[in-house]
C-alpha cells in the first residue's frame, strides 16, 4: 500500500472516468487530464485505465509501503523520490519506506506555475470500483477513497503489478511529453474551440471578442468548471433557455457575461447558453492550466477537430511503439 503523509491542496484518486452513466445524472469525473494519465500508467507498466492520484497545486507527500515503481506526468512540483529529483514522464523503481514529495505550486522547487499532476503507481490503487470506475465523484460522494479527497494517514491499497522484479528495478527512463504547441509571446495557453449551438445568438462584436481576447482563469475555478474574466459577452436578446446536454468543454455564458469551460465533474446539463466547445484533444492543456493564467481561444471546424484528434492517438501508438521497442511491458 501507499501512506498519503501530505495531501496538499486537493488530493483524490482517479482513473480514465465514469461513463455510461449520464442519463441517470451522473457525470463522468475521472483524471481532467486523460493524457497524463494514460502516460504515467504506460511508465508504469499498468493498463490506460488504472487508476492513479490526480495531485492540485503540489504541496504533498506520498510514502511507499512497498518496492514499486511510480511515473508523474503533467505539471512540474519539482518532485523529489527521497531528496532525489524526479521529472515528469520518467517512469523510476522504489524501494519501500521511500518517501515522494511535490513542493507547492509558488514554492521554490516547483518549475513552473501549474495546477494538476497525476501520480501512476505499478499495480494501480486497488480501491473498490463504483459504476465500473474506481474514480472519486467529490460533488456526489461515492468512489475513490470512502469518496472523498485524500486526507493525511489515508492508506491506500495497490493492485497486483504485471511487472517483475527486475523490471520493477529496472533504471530510470522517460519520454517526450505531449506537444503544448507554440507559445505565445504573454503566455496564453491557445485552447480550439467549436462554435456551440447556441454561438449565434451572441451578438458579433461578443463572437469577436470570444475569439480575440485573453482570458483570465479565475480563483472560482475547480474541478467542475473553469470561470474565465475577461470583456462581457453578450447575448442579442435576453431570456431563459431549456436546460440542455452539456459535456467536458462545453462553454457556457452566464448572465454574467462571463464564460465557464466545464470540466470533469460539470454537471451532465444545463440552462446557459453554449457558446462553443473546447475539442477534446485540448482538455488536457486545460487541465493543467495554472489559475490566473490567459487562454487564448482558437475556432476550429470539425474536420480541424477530428484531426487534433487524430494527432494525439499517433503521439500514444508512438509512445507505445517506444516501449515496445525497449521491451517495456505492454499496455494493451
Amino acid at each position: 500500500m501507499i501512506v498519503v503523509q501530505k495531501p496538499g491542496l486537493l488530493a483524490s484518486v482517479q482513473d480514465l472516468g465514469r461513463h455510461g452513466h449520464r442519463q441517470l445524472g451522473i457525470c463522468p469525473g475521472g483524471a481532467l487530464d486523460v493524457l497524463a494519465l494514460t502516460l504515467a500508467n504506460r511508465l508504469v507498466g499498468n493498463v490506460d485505465g488504472a487508476a492513479g492520484l490526480e495531485l492540485t497545486m503540489g504541496g504533498c507527500e506520498v510514502r511507499f509501503e512497498t518496492d514499486t515503481r511510480i511515473a508523474l506526468a503533467g505539471d512540474d512540483f519539482g518532485a523529489l523520490l527521497d531528496g532525489v529529483p524526479l521529472w515528469p514522464c520518467w517512469s523510476v523503481p522504489v524501494a519501500a519506506g521511500q518517501v515522494l514529495k511535490l513542493s507547492g505550486a509558488n514554492a521554490a522547487g516547483a518549475k513552473k506555475a501549474g495546477l494538476r499532476s497525476w501520480l501512476a503507481i505499478a499495480g494501480g490503487i486497488d480501491v473498490v470500483p463504483v459504476l465500473g470506475s474506481r474514480s472519486t465523484d467529490l460533488k456526489a460522494g461515492f468512489g475513490g477513497h470512502e469518496g472523498r479527497a485524500l486526507r493525511k494517514g489515508d492508506k491506500l491499497p495497490l493492485g497486483t503489478s504485471r511487472l517483475n522484479a527486475a523490471e520493477r528495478a529496472r533504471k530510470p527512463f522517460g519520454l517526450r511529453g505531449p506537444d503544448w504547441g507554440p507559445e505565445e509571446a504573454d503566455r496564453a495557453i491557445a485552447l480550439r474551440v467549436l462554435p456551440g449551438p447556441e454561438f449565434e445568438q451572441f451578438t458579433l462584436a461578443a463572437r469577436e471578442v470570444l475569439w480575440g481576447e485573453r482570458w483570465r482563469i479565475t480563483s472560482q475555478s475547480n474541478r467542475m468548471g473553469s470561470r474565465l474574466a475577461g470583456t462581457e459577452l453578450k447575448r442579442k436578446r435576453a431570456g431563459d433557455m431549456l436546460s440542455s446536454g452539456v459535456i467536458p468543454g462545453t462553454i457556457q455564458v452566464p448572465p454574467s457575461g462571463q464564460p465557464i469551460i466545464l470540466m470533469g465533474d460539470a454537471q451532465t446539463t444545463g440552462g446557459y447558453p453554449r457558446i462553443g466547445v473546447v475539442i477534446r484533444a485540448d482538455l488536457w492543456k486545460l487541465a493543467q492550466a495554472p489559475l490566473n493564467g490567459k487562454l487564448r481561444l482558437v475556432q476550429v471546424d470539425m474536420a480541424e477537430a477530428l484531426a487534433a484528434w487524430a494527432g494525439q492517438q499517433r503521439y500514444l501508438a508512438q509512445v507505445a511503439q517506444g516501449l515496445a521497442v525497449a521491451g517495456w511491458p505492454g499496455t494493451a
